[in-house]
């Protein structure tokens, strides 16, 4: 199968966990290569339904080794009680089929305190952060002031590397934010409760990984939220604090000499968003609140309603090309079962002028859509998969993104479960 990648287009919040879940039995390998516990991946599937938010959604698959890779911002905390959720409901999960990075950085309890000091200093100019450390560990990795997982096997070295950092870090707490400082007795505590339990799964992933590219082994590399979030080419500074791009795939992972064979481009029937940011697409009032409705649209992390608007074909476009998506899985077309027409924004309006191009984060505020309409199906479409049993008003909107976005729509979604999907 060669090694893909599966990546939002948009918001995030697309069904990526949903194309994870199902393409996993082709693969050998599944990894997750950046990002925390900071967003979810909502997957159903025979063994129930999971919110994963750092588990590799190819946990479920048995015989597929699921790796944490060196990219991801590794929080104990919340992999401890997501390994023993998924347990309860007769999910393994062994040093078998889960391995992390040695060189994945630990995202340390300060992280979780920093986050919700400073958008509480922030106000009302909050970036809306889920407040679980993700900003302060990549600036403290970047800085490299952080532990790695492999530290946790020479505990005199990480005795004192910990003790040095700390010290660092409650300058911050105590003297910027007023905060109480963190204590030797608390890490010790919190290492020995969270961090030791994890050891027989950190491991050197890299050579495995080196070790599976020479034997042929396929891989699947997981990201984490979408491309208007990315830090590099999203929309600034209402991004997360990671790169969520294919092209990082190699380099969060851990085989930064990854040949990257398909990019899958996961894209939500109409747009999402959870969190602050310009949502130039947005619907408002009844509108809105009847499409949420009909699509669950809560997240998976925080609950938080999210924000919904129809397809945004400039943003879904920007998305395509910076992931460089060679086929398209598109999600949740069920949902639009209920509208008499389906809105699409097709352009934007600019100071004046109207635009294909996705602009520049200054001139987002500024922009507005400009919605044009397709006829509805009227009909409930849950559960279809053959392309030929799609109403022609259906296959008339997959058929339209798909030329819109000059790129392939590969899988066609009509439901959360495996089996609800059409393949193109």
């Amino acid at each position: 199968m060669g090694n893909c990648v599966i990546v939002g287009i948009n918001w995030g919040d697309e069904g990526k966990g949903r194309m994870v879940d199902l393409l996993t039995a082709q693969y050998d390998i599944v990894v997750r290569y950046q990002g925390g516990g900071n967003a979810g991946h909502t997957v159903i599937n025979d063994k129930g339904t999971f919110a994963l938010h750092l588990l590799p959604s190819g946990i479920f698959r048995d015989g597929v080794v699921n790796i944490l890779g060196n990219g991801v911002a590794l929080d104990p905390e919340n992999l401890l009680k997501e390994i023993r959720d998924v347990r309860e409901k007769g999910v393994e999960v062994s040093p078998e089929n889960l391995r992390i990075s040695n060189r994945a950085s630990l995202l340390l309890p300060w992280h979780r305190d920093l986050d919700a000091l400073e958008e509480a200093r922030l106000a009302d100019k909050q970036f809306g952060s889920t407040k679980q450390g993700i900003a302060p560990f990549y600036s403290d990795k970047y800085q490299k002031k952080t532990v790695l997982a492999g530290e946790l096997f020479y505990p005199e070295h990480l005795k004192e590397h910990l003790k040095e950092l700390m010290e660092w870090k409650n300058l911050t707490l105590t003297r910027i934010y007023g905060a109480e400082p963190c204590t030797e007795e608390f890490l010790d505590d919190w290492l020995k409760t969270y961090c030791e339990p994890l050891l027989p799964y950190i491991a050197d992933t890299g050579t495995y990984l080196r070790e599976a590219q020479k034997a042929g082994k396929s891989i699947l590399f997981e990201a984490q939220l979408g491309a208007l979030r990315d830090l590099d080419y999203g929309i600034h500074p209402y991004t997360t604090s990671s790169n969520t791009l294919a092209a990082f795939a190699p380099i969060g992972s851990g085989l930064p000499s990854a040949k990257i064979d398909e990019v899958i481009g996961v894209v939500k029937a109409y747009s999402t968003c959870v969190g602050e940011g310009p949502f130039v697409c947005e619907m408002f009032g009844e509108e809105a609140e009847k499409l949420r409705e009909e699509g669950h649209e809560y997240g998976a992390k925080t609950g938080r309603a999210r924000r919904v608007g129809p397809v945004d074909l400039p943003a879904t476009r920007y998305g395509v090309e910076v992931q460089g998506a060679t086929k398209i899985a598109l999600t949740k077309m069920d949902v639009l079962s209920y509208m008499d027409r389906i809105p699409v924004c097709v352009r934007y309006r600019v100071n004046g002028k109207e635009t294909d191009v996705f602009p520049f984060p200054a001139e987002l505020n500024d922009a507005e859509p400009v919605i044009e309409y397709l006829p509805g199906w009227k009909c409930d479409i849950s559960g279809t998969n053959r392309w030929e049993d799609l109403p022609k008003e259906a296959q008339d909107y997959v058929l339209y993104l798909e030329q819109a976005l000059s790129c392939p729509i590969a899988y066609v979604s009509t439901g959360a479960e495996r089996g609800s999907i059409i393949l193109r």
